[in-house]
């Protein structure tokens, strides 16, 4: 079974970047589709970000389109996020999610609910 774990979260100013990882065990991550989705108080979670397996097709939420890009080092069996410019509404607990690629493909649309591994979460705190 495919087990995630999330880091390098943390807190940032408006305008930074942050780089997060979501290293994978268990299991070849090459097998899964990569999403990240973000979770902030009240509000629903959300994707985005999306990754294919082979790493050859992403996908992105409107609202980070230009400024996040997700890509992967299956080598190391880890996918990462790249946070640049950074705003005050990015700030949420973000989670890597894992959907097994014979299944068919996801988006950053996708439901959270049809990924079957998540890690555990990492806080990203964007304040001046």
């Amino acid at each position: 079974q495919l087990q995630l774990v999330e880091s390098g979260g943390g807190l940032v100013q408006p305008g930074g970047s942050l780089r997060l990882s979501c290293v994978g065990s268990g299991f070849p991550l090459n097998a899964h589709a990569i999403a990240w989705f973000r979770q902030a108080p009240g509000k629903e979670r959300e994707g985005v970000s999306c990754v294919s397996g082979s790493g050859g097709t992403t996908n992105y939420a409107d609202s980070v389109k230009g400024r996040f890009t997700t890509f992967r080092d299956n080598a190391k069996n880890t996918v990462y996020l790249q946070m640049n410019n950074l705003k005050p509404e990015d700030s949420a607990v973000y989670y890597c999610a894992g959907y097994e690629a014979f299944r068919g493909s996801v988006t950053v649309a996708t439901t959270p609910w049809r990924f079957d591994y998540w890690g555990q979460g990492t806080q990203v705190t964007v304040a001046s």
